[in-house]
């Protein structure tokens, strides 16, 4: 069911959208070569024409084990490929990395590297469950004791997430930092948190 969309972020990378509830799930629609990627999509009105004008679409890629979402009935209203927690993806602009394998969470993330983004699932975010209600960027609160090393240091010009608005800019590089940076000193902040921002 189509939902209602609270930001829409148009970048020289494509599209990404937010929808409007307290988890603001997010979406991307990521263009080269005349091709477009959907990333997590969530479903709204007039996804397709929005796609199709931005390319012809190459296929559905879900980043996180379970992001559902609405990626197996946009793929298939498409007619495109649902690649599920992919390791690699050939044919394609994108180096696959490997977050968390682990049997209660598979998440993999992209790197753009002729576009310096970087697109994750779950790992971080920028919606008040994520950031303990202070705004910006924070660590997931499940990963906040641990943070998975392997995107620490990279220095993105976009960061694109499966929670929360997209960054560009400085602000992607030192968002993803402060999140690392930050992840265990704000984690009672994040779980005093927490309650609220799933009512919000």
């Amino acid at each position: 069911m189509p939902r209602k969309i609270k930001t829409l972020d148009e970048s020289a990378l494509g599209f990404s959208w937010t929808i409007d509830e307290a988890y603001e799930r997010g979406s991307h629609a990521l263009a080269d070569g005349g091709r477009v990627w959907i990333v997590d999509p969530v479903d709204f009105d007039g996804l397709d024409e929005k796609l199709r004008a931005l390319g012809e679409p190459a296929a559905v890629l879900q980043l996180l084990d379970r992001h559902d979402r609405d990626c197996a009935e946009v793929a298939e209203r498409l007619g495109v490929p649902h690649h599920n927690i992919p390791d690699e993806l050939p044919d394609s602009p994108f180096e696959v990395i490997k977050v968390i394998q682990l049997p209660v969470w598979k998440e993999r993330a992209l790197w753009w590297a002729d576009r310096q983004a970087l697109i994750v699932a779950e790992v971080v975010g920028t919606n008040s469950l994520y950031t303990a209600g202070q705004g910006g960027i924070g660590m997931h609160i499940f990963l906040r004791p641990r943070p998975p090393k392997v995107l620490r240091g990279r220095s993105p010009q976009h960061l694109l997430m499966g929670h929360g608005d997209p960054l560009h800019g400085p602000e992607a590089t030192d968002g993803l930092e402060y999140a690392y940076a930050h992840a265990r000193k704000d984690l009672i902040k994040a779980w005093r948190n927490a309650p609220a921002s799933v009512r919000d």
